[in-house]
């Protein structure tokens, strides 16, 4: 659950609930507006495991730290992993606000999450021409037609951070083929792609970036624009919970 997200945590019924810091190798989050908390409860009839805030690459951690609790996941039988994060539109097409169904991804990190010795979890040399389940995302496009949501769809960038794109950047990343940019998520999909993990991903489109005009952008004005998309961000993924 992370940028959109935290107001589904409401809706998760028998939970019981872990703080990141009394879990063993667990880091912890230090970035405002990502709790720090393990859920587990149930959700759209099912059994859930939700993590209430994530970690990020440019917060100090190694991929192995970042990416450490989808291998809890797969450990703990976890077959299907939602994502959402806050990322910065590139795409003309596109307005603050907006929800992105992603497509695919380009992982521009400087470190790759499976650098190192192969888990015995996945192939040394994982797929990953589906990162993002197409039939998890039909499924999303339908949801979303029945309840009147638009839906973009497009190629998110993931980056390190934590500075905002330059609009030199902006125009890069969109030359380079990618819709959004973010500094999270691609780590942890390519981790649950390498468990066997479905994957379905949104970004909230919270700021816009690598057109004529430049414009500033700050953590409170992302925030802001998270918090305003989050009931249709719930609205469909409660019913994908149901779905899968």
């Amino acid at each position: 659950m992370g940028t959109g997200l935290g107001q589904l945590v409401s809706e998760i019924t028998d939970s019981y609930t872990f703080p990141y810091g009394e879990i063993p190798n667990f880091p912890v989050s230090t970035v405002e507006g990502h709790a720090g908390k393990l859920i587990f409860g149930k959700l759209g009839g099912k059994d859930i495991m939700a993590m209430k805030g994530r970690f990020h690459f440019y917060e100090g951690y190694d991929m192995k730290e970042v990416t450490f609790p989808v291998r809890v996941m797969y450990e703990l039988g976890i077959e299907t992993l939602f994502v959402s994060n806050a990322s910065g539109g590139m795409n003309s097409d596109f307005k603050i606000g907006d929800l992105m169904v992603i497509n695919d991804h380009i992982n521009f990190f400087p470190e790759h999450p499976l650098h190192g010795k192969n888990f015995p979890t996945g192939p040394r040399f994982p797929d990953m021409h589906e990162a993002y389940d197409r039939k998890l995302i039909a499924k999303a496009d339908e949801i979303a037609k029945g309840k009147g949501i638009q839906l973009m769809h497009g190629v998110y960038m993931g980056v390190q951070g934590p500075t905002f794109e330059t609009p030199a950047e902006y125009r890069m990343y969109r030359l380079m083929g990618a819709d959004a940019v973010g500094m999270s998520t691609v780590p942890e999909v390519i981790v649950a792609r390498h468990c066997g993990i479905k994957v379905f991903g949104i970004s909230i489109i919270t700021d816009l970036g690598g057109f004529d005009a430049p414009v500033e952008v700050s953590h409170e004005e992302v925030q802001k624009a998270a918090n305003e998309a989050q009931p249709r961000m719930t609205e469909i993924m409660r019913e994908m919970i149901r779905y899968s």
